[in-house]
């Protein structure tokens, strides 16, 4: 087995302090502490005499049910709290994954269930989102990529890159497939609550006894300082997680864990806000794109604060953004972090002032290639 680089994660970590405009970030302009206080009603002392103790290692009962609470039928015991929806989806490979299994990956995808996979030595195959279909997959491709010997599907949806939310009927289908093969399937949901319109993305848990569903508090409820995540799923196979979060971070940090109870409380509040920044963020990225002309072709994501633009330039991604980062000091992800070539993956999440002077200086570096 050989280790494989997160390749997005590792080039973000290395620019997105360092540039002056970041065009990287996933998820929407954070809340400062002040507004979450003030969002949840929370009296400044109650956190000030908080305890800086060991918090309860699988998240505070008050924690476990609040997040049960938002997904039907579940109960605290259908859930472990993470340090945040990364370390979830990690402890739900290892859980579930050994060497020479099989894994079946949706794709394009942020790629950490692939890179974390295949470095247990896990094979893996995909099925696509097809952009020619309006990033829909293939429905006989579902049924040829989980095959009968696959062990774990992974799905992303809402979807990164792609914003697309599966339409009933793909969703059916990849449904469908697991449950004849009696394969797991594991639905990284945590762009859910960031739709651009009013359309909830529904959950997949409760629809097969063998779903499990990741999320946290990191996008659509701009708190990814807090670093609170999840697993939701069966109560065995939660127990199993737990045993290995033991080897991991032990437990959440009792700061976080105070304030994702209090954020969860009005979470419709804080959702409504992050749907606020969008729609109106992602109006001036698509006049933006639209001024172009040719030189892109995108989908208007259904949710999330990213939007995948395919580029008419003969230049690779990686390339692209380099130039962009040295020459303009503005940080974008290039399609092939994503497994796509000749894409850009834009974030429209930020405060609009900045976005807007991030745009300008991504348009500057991008008419200086074109006029070369």
């Amino acid at each position: 087995m050989s280790f494989v680089p997160f390749e997005l994660e590792r080039w973000q970590s290395v620019w997105e302090h360092r540039v002056r405009f970041n065009l990287s970030e996933s998820g929407v302009h954070p809340l400062s502490l002040h507004e979450l206080l003030e969002i949840t009603d929370t009296d400044l002392p109650a956190l000030e005499t908080l305890r800086l103790g060991y918090g309860q290692s699988n998240g505070s009962d008050e924690l476990r049910a609040a997040i049960a609470a938002t997904y039907p039928g579940a109960t605290a015991d259908n859930v472990l709290v993470t340090t945040g929806g990364s370390e979830a989806n990690f402890i739900t490979c290892w859980s579930l994954l050994r060497a020479g299994d099989l894994a079946t990956l949706q794709v394009p995808n942020y790629l950490q269930t692939w890179g974390v996979a295949r470095s247990m030595g896990v094979d893996v195959n995909t099925f696509s989102l097809r952009p020619d279909d309006d990033w829909n997959p293939d429905l006989d491709e579902i049924q040829t990529a989980i095959r009968p010997d696959t062990r774990l599907v992974v799905v992303t949806n809402p979807n990164n890159p792609t914003g697309r939310v599966l339409t009933n009927e793909a969703r059916g289908a990849i449904i469908k497939r697991v449950r004849e093969v009696g394969a797991w399937l594991l639905v990284d949901e945590v762009y859910q609550g960031a739709e651009l319109d009013d359309t909830r993305t529904e959950t997949c848990f409760g629809r097969y006894d063998r779903v499990i569903v990741t999320n946290g508090l990191s996008k659509a409820y701009a708190l990814p300082g807090l670093r609170i995540g999840w697993i939701v799923g069966p109560a065995d196979l939660i127990r199993a997680a737990w045993e290995r979060h033991d080897y991991t971070v032990i437990c959440p940090s009792a700061i976080s864990d105070f304030l994702a109870v209090r954020s969860l409380a009005v979470r419709e509040r804080i959702l409504e806000r992050t749907r606020t920044i969008l729609r109106h963020n992602y109006g001036i990225l698509e006049e933006w794109l639209q001024a172009w002309g040719e030189l892109f072709t995108w989908r208007r994501p259904d949710a999330g604060a990213i939007c995948l633009a395919e580029y008419a330039l003969a230049m690779d991604s990686v390339d692209l953004v380099q130039h962009l980062r040295a020459a303009h000091d503005v940080l974008v992800v290039p399609g092939a972090h994503v497994g796509l070539t000749n894409s850009l993956r834009i974030g429209f999440g930020d405060e609009t002032t900045h976005f807007q002077g991030a745009l300008k200086a991504l348009r500057a570096g991008l008419e200086g290639l074109i006029s070369d």
